[in-house]
């Protein structure tokens, strides 16, 4: 396909995602997908505030998010604020101070030279490979936050120029509509995946997979260092777990079920579960912790969906259809009449080779 076409297709999605019934963060994969039709990048990070009111981060999968970790430590961000004039830490300032795409040179306080000698590049940027930035502070229309945007390119590619700036500012109204975070309705998921770890009642990691440290980091965030010791919020489930065992004991009766710690973030709901077992082997006890990760049946149907390739009016009513709208529901979201509705789902039908509503659900909703 021309590339022409394949961002205007980019654009075209987009702007229907920006008029879907679901946004916020756990969309943020699939902007990033039509992103990187539009604008060519190595990597992007989104910062955004968490839902416990502290920054909170999304990078795409890279050497970049296996540093996140290194970014948040204190020395770092301490370094990175005497280089850059302001950091992504300093959401609420970029909101107040930064309009419009920043390039490198207006997110810098100090020459180029002075930079590349700092710990926050050479502990945080170079080890990623990371040099170039390309960077959007998004707002509602009332002027809240919604987050950061944060393009990267490596020191061997071309810098970003006027041109990726005029497509960003372009792009602007959209992401901000997509990214501003919406009601959350747990009960709108699908279950992802599930592990479970193994730690003594104080919190000392005791065993864990390979798939629990996926989930582990989805869950707790940059801010996790696969260390020893489980995560706060983790440690403050264990300690439930102990005063509910101890009451229990104390009174003679069965202790109540056990306490759950849930959090949500871009990418999805986490669920964990903590229950008291005995140890596998030598004395003493060990907590099993059940991880389980639910998304968004959006997040499961966009890239179910754009994998077919569908005419951009087809897409949009493949989605509404997915998501239960009646077709004269659908015919007035999208400004058209029944009938043209009715054509274009037998369009649809035909060309995936399903006979209803169901089958097109169970197509759509499959974990691929």
């Amino acid at each position: 396909m021309p590339l022409h076409r394949i961002q205007m297709r980019a654009i075209a999605r987009l702007q229907q995602m920006a008029c879907l019934d679901f946004n916020g963060p756990q969309v943020i994969e699939h902007v990033l997908h039509e992103l990187h039709q539009l604008i060519g990048f190595d990597t992007c990070g989104y910062f955004y505030p968490g839902s416990d009111g502290r920054l909170d981060a999304y990078v795409e999968p890279s050497p970049a998010r296996d540093l996140m970790p290194t970014y948040f430590d204190s020395a770092v961000q301490q370094s990175e604020r005497k280089v850059v004039r302001r950091s992504a830490h300093d959401f609420s300032e970029a909101v107040r101070c930064e309009h419009g795409p920043q390039v490198l040179e207006q997110l810098i306080a100090v020459p180029v030279s002075e930079l590349l000698r700092s710990d926050f590049y050479n502990l945080a940027l170079r080890p990623a490979e990371l040099f170039d930035c390309l960077s959007l502070v998004l707002r509602t229309p009332q002027g809240q936050g919604v987050g950061t945007l944060k393009l990267y390119r490596g020191r061997t590619s071309p810098r970003f120029g006027a041109a990726d700036v005029t497509v960003f500012r372009r792009l602007e109204p959209w992401l901000a509509r997509i990214l501003q975070p919406g009601e959350l309705d747990a009960r709108d998921s699908l279950v992802n995946d599930s592990a479970m770890i193994l730690v003594t009642p104080q919190g000392r990691m005791l065993w864990t997979s390979q798939q629990s440290d996926v989930l582990m980091a989805q869950a707790f965030g940059p801010r996790w260092y696969h260390r020893s010791q489980v995560p706060a919020q983790l440690d403050m489930l264990l300690q439930q777990l102990r005063c509910a065992t101890h009451s229990g004991n104390a009174r003679g009766r069965v202790a109540p079920g056990p306490p759950q710690l849930d959090l949500h973030n871009a990418s999805g709901w986490f669920s964990l579960r903590a229950t008291q077992m005995a140890a596998a082997a030598g004395d003493g006890q060990a907590v099993c912790i059940q991880i389980t990760h639910r998304v968004s049946r959006v997040a499961r149907l966009l890239p179910n969906l754009r994998s077919l390739g569908l005419p951009p009016r087809q897409h949009e009513l493949a989605y509404w259809l997915a998501r239960g709208l009646s077709e004269a529901e659908i015919a007035g979201r999208m400004g058209i009449s029944a009938n043209t509705a009715t054509y274009h789902r037998r369009q649809i039908y035909t060309r995936l080779g399903i006979q209803n509503r169901l089958e097109l659900q169970d197509f759509l909703l499959a974990q691929r």
